[in-house]
């Protein structure tokens, strides 16, 4: 899923995410209820309509921002107190609010309130969160805009619920023997990809997903590098939502067969190569390095935008390719033709 935490993947339009073949969207219930708000996008008929998208949507619950205002929150039983971040106004998020707010959104997946813990982070306050996170899901689903319902713009939405504790095992597959006794309609991998190693990464998910039902979705919230998402499928993973291709991609980094290309490296003042000469992406097929060095050099958005398209593309391929190698077998295969993952220097 291609992040578009307001309503908008930064510096791609619908059209262009539809036509590299995007099926689904996220965006954030915390950034949408502060602006424009979701009580006016329900208004105009939701956010498939106000956003110009005829695809699937989720909207994230919003725990995760709340999780990063360390500064501006207060967690209680009913919810988490904090102040926003744009004119720091006191608000508060419950599990059925949030709720309410996915329901105002119109997403076809919404997901449940769930406190994300840092890392490291203490067995005792791993438990307690995770607990709370049951107990939110549980109010989320009984909530008067319940699972199932018609939300705004006559989408029927689906609750997924967030597997979470922390790092350690026993919490994990509690978490996610839990989740699954709830019976929801999906199921998410929460709290991971903020600061733990690879292998840890890697081992926590294979905990949850020897837990979770094969028959129902399962995603990794917030990940990754190629790498990491060929990682995730490997051990039992279906969905996927990260910034890196849009937030590297306006800084001018680039993900190709050949590897991550800083394309504001002086060596390619005068590159007249694509940037992935094995790409069939339109930038790919009429521009050049130089060029794009150019753009980015000149601070011209022309650049930013050219590389966020193209890394979607890689993106929207490289998913492509998983399926297809998952369809013939040969997912272990995938492996070793995926490109080193150091930067360009």
């Amino acid at each position: 899923m291609p992040v578009g935490t307001q309503g908008t993947v930064k510096g791609a339009s619908v059209g262009d995410l539809s036509a590299m073949g995007y099926h689904l969207l996220l965006a954030n219930t915390y950034h949408l209820h502060l602006r424009p708000g979701d009580a006016l996008i329900a208004r105009i008929g939701g956010l498939h309509r106000f956003v110009g998208w005829n695809g699937a949507l989720l909207t994230d619950s919003g725990g995760f921002q709340v999780f990063s205002l360390t500064e501006l929150r207060t967690v209680e039983e009913d919810g988490i107190r904090f102040r926003s971040h744009l004119d720091g106004s006191a608000l508060f998020f419950s599990p059925e609010s949030v709720m309410e707010i996915q329901h105002n959104l119109g997403a076809d997946i919404a997901m449940a309130f769930d406190e994300c813990v840092p890392y490291p982070c203490d067995r005792a306050y791993a438990q307690e969160a995770m607990e709370r996170t049951h107990r939110w899901a549980v109010r989320g689903r009984e909530a008067p805009r319940v699972s199932g319902q018609k939300a705004a713009g006559g989408w029927p939405q689906a609750l997924f619920g967030i597997v979470q504790g922390a790092t350690y095992r026993d919490l994990r597959e509690q978490s996610a023997r839990f989740l699954t006794d709830v019976d929801l309609p999906g199921y998410a991998i929460g709290g991971l990809a903020v600061g733990e190693d690879r292998q840890l990464r890697n081992d926590c998910i294979e905990w949850c997903t020897a837990v979770l039902p094969e028959d129902k979705p399962r995603y990794l919230m917030g990940v990754g590098t190629p790498r990491d998402i060929l990682d995730a499928v490997l051990r039992g993973v279906d969905m996927f939502d990260c910034v890196l291709p849009t937030r590297n991609g306006r800084t001018g980094q680039l993900f190709t067969s050949q590897g991550v290309l800083n394309i504001r490296n002086a060596r390619y003042a005068e590159d007249p190569c694509p940037p992935d000469p094995e790409c069939d992406c339109a930038v790919c097929r009429n521009h050049s390095r130089a060029y794009l060095r150019h753009l980015f050099n000149s601070r011209e958005m022309l650049g930013p935008i050219l590389a966020t398209h193209h890394n979607l593309h890689f993106y929207a391929r490289l998913m492509e390719r998983i399926r297809h190698a998952i369809a013939e077998d040969r997912l272990q295969a995938l492996e070793a033709e995926l490109p080193a993952e150091s930067e360009d220097t």
